[in-house]
């Protein structure tokens, strides 16, 4: 089979009219980047009420599950069927895509295009965020420089800066070195960009009246008497409001096959909250009766966080909801090797399908139908797919083999079957917590009732901020727990589904203008660093513009 940037080259894009066409939408409404690109005015709307269909998936391995894949080619498979469909995505950061992860656009015959454009500067929406966030860094420094007058702490400063490369040795730093004209010396340290507040604000914001709200509850340290400033106070907003005025609007394109796709924000749903925009995904179930969205990483993150942070904000409920899971990937939670996973071993499979139970069950739990998505590969074994069928039948769960990585929509038109029946039935959502509960009764819910923990324990930082929190009133709001994409514990080498563990919550951070609370849990970092051989030395573009080595 063809690598993905090969079969995504070769693809013949329908022009961005036609594609907005599909919608309904007038081209003079587009805002074009080239051929193939646009953006939407926030002003859209259609008068349609789609259908949302949620795609999740199993404890994520290096072995793969294709869960992107998956969404674009249930888009696709949808659309076989003759049924409207699009699908909403995050946009990739560069980070990944010259890291280790590599892209986010999709592969084989199930992508979004153009695909080397989504996966590098796109519209430039990241860069925008970059921009923004690291122009609040410089007024608060600005601010400390001449006279201080809000009488902020500079030791208490939060407000990191950010970067769209991984780079570890940002993690921690001192600004200011070199003399009294170079500014105030203070330690402080870079996030990855999609692990800014402003990314988040960007995703869960209803226009740009709230984005510039959102902005200005901002907590971005203390005062010496323990007092939260916010962004408001330092200024800046309207500045920082104009860097994203394009950064707002949903990016239209297009799948392999025609559909089209919103491609909009890109927080991680390790560090972050893990979903598209609210505006792209509500604008697209005013435009088309079927919407497929994903969540970041396994139930335990990405879903989760849909179910409990955007819901709460947007009103947003799924309609059913597709769980991702490989052969491969289940036996390496069976306890296989990475490098024993193409061979048949239904031992270890069995082992692992403990895995594949424990995010059925975490999505179940929200009271929506659900539908397990067998992404096949080509070492699968008969024995192998037929266990992971039977065993989702003995159990009553929906199951339906995908191959729409390689043959696009065709090879998953029994899965979307099966979702445009289950989208049908009546859906009674409901939330795992209630935002109103304590920090640490909300932390435990999620800890032992999603990752399956028995306990949670405190650093002492954590328990003065709790303390913190709590006076200040910010224990109401929901939490968006970072805590690795490798396990459902906060230990990345556990594999399978263990019980009865300790989850460590090391630190809680405050995101105000977001809305939530960000515990972090385990050794998760929110700046990632660079493998040993970054995909990036293996990246070339020739003398006519041809891009090789990028997936």
């Amino acid at each position: 089979m063809k690598s993905d940037i090969e079969i995504a080259q070769e693809a013949k894009l329908l022009p961005i009219e036609a594609i907005a066409e599909k919608l309904n939408i007038s081209e003079t409404k587009l805002e074009k980047y080239g051929p193939h690109k646009a953006k939407l005015p926030l002003d859209i709307k259609g008068s349609k009420q789609g259908k949302l269909i949620l795609v999740t998936a199993i404890t994520p391995t290096p072995a793969g599950e294709g869960k992107t894949c998956t969404a674009i080619g249930l888009t696709q498979a949808l659309g076989k069927l003759g049924k409207q469909s699009m699908v909403c995505l995050r946009e990739p950061a560069l980070g990944p895509t010259f890291g280790i992860k590599g892209g986010a656009a999709g592969g084989g015959y199930a992508q979004v295009v153009p695909m080397e454009d989504i996966n590098l500067h796109f519209t430039g929406d990241i860069h925008a965020i970059t921009a923004a966030h690291n122009l609040l860094s410089a007024l608060i420094d600005n601010h400390l420089y001449f006279g201080n007058k809000l009488g902020l702490d500079p030791s208490e400063v939060t407000w990191p800066l950010v970067m769209d490369i991984n780079y570890r040795q940002l993690r921690s730093i001192v600004l200011g070195l070199g003399g009294k004209v170079d500014g105030r010396p203070r330690q402080t340290s870079f996030d990855i960009t999609v692990a800014s507040e402003i990314m988040a604000i960007l995703c869960l914001s209803k226009d740009l009246d709230d984005l510039k709200l959102r902005l200005s509850q901002m907590i971005i340290g203390y005062t010496y008497q323990g007092e939260p400033v916010k962004a408001g106070d330092i200024g800046g907003i309207g500045a920082m409001a104009i860097l994203l005025k394009d950064a707002i609007k949903p990016n239209l394109v297009q799948t392999l096959e025609g559909q089209p796709a919103f491609i909009h924000g890109g927080p991680f749903a390790n560090i972050a909250h893990g979903n598209n925009s609210i505006i792209a995904t509500k604008m697209a179930l005013s435009l088309s009766d079927y919407v497929v969205t994903e969540g970041g990483f396994g139930s335990d993150l990405g879903a989760e966080k849909f179910m409990d942070i955007v819901a709460g904000y947007s009103g947003l409920k799924p309609n059913a909801v597709v769980v991702v899971a490989t052969a491969r990937a289940l036996k390496m939670h069976g306890g296989v090797a990475k490098d024993k996973v193409s061979q048949e071993n239904i031992t270890a499979l069995k082992l692992g399908l403990a895995n594949l139970d424990k995010h059925v069950t975490n999505m179940q739990g929200y009271g929506i139908p659900v539908i397990v998505a067998i992404n096949r590969f080509p070492s699968d074994t008969k024995a192998e797919l037929e266990l992971i069928q039977s065993h989702c039948q003995a159990r009553n769960v929906a199951v339906a083999l995908s191959e729409v990585v390689a043959k696009g929509g065709e090879g998953g038109k029994d899965l979307a079957k099966l979702v445009a029946e289950a989208v049908k039935e009546p859906a009674s959502f409901k939330p795992l917590y209630d935002w109103n509960l304590s920090i640490k009764e909300k932390l435990e819910i999620i800890a032992t009732r999603i990752y399956g923990a028995g306990q949670v324990s405190y650093s002492k930082k954590a328990e003065e901020q709790i303390a913190r929190y709590t006076k200040l009133g910010f224990d109401k709001l929901p939490l968006c727990i970072a805590k690795t994409q490798s396990s459902l514990t906060d230990d990345p080498a556990i594999k399978g589904a263990p019980t009865g563990w300790t989850l460590e919550v090391r630190e809680i951070r405050i995101s105000k203008g977001a809305g939530f609370l960000v515990p972090l849990t385990g050794s998760m970092m929110t700046m990632p660093g660079l493998p040993e051989i970054p995909a990036a030395l293996n990246m070339q573009i020739d003398k006519d513009g041809t891009i090789t080595g990028l997936f």
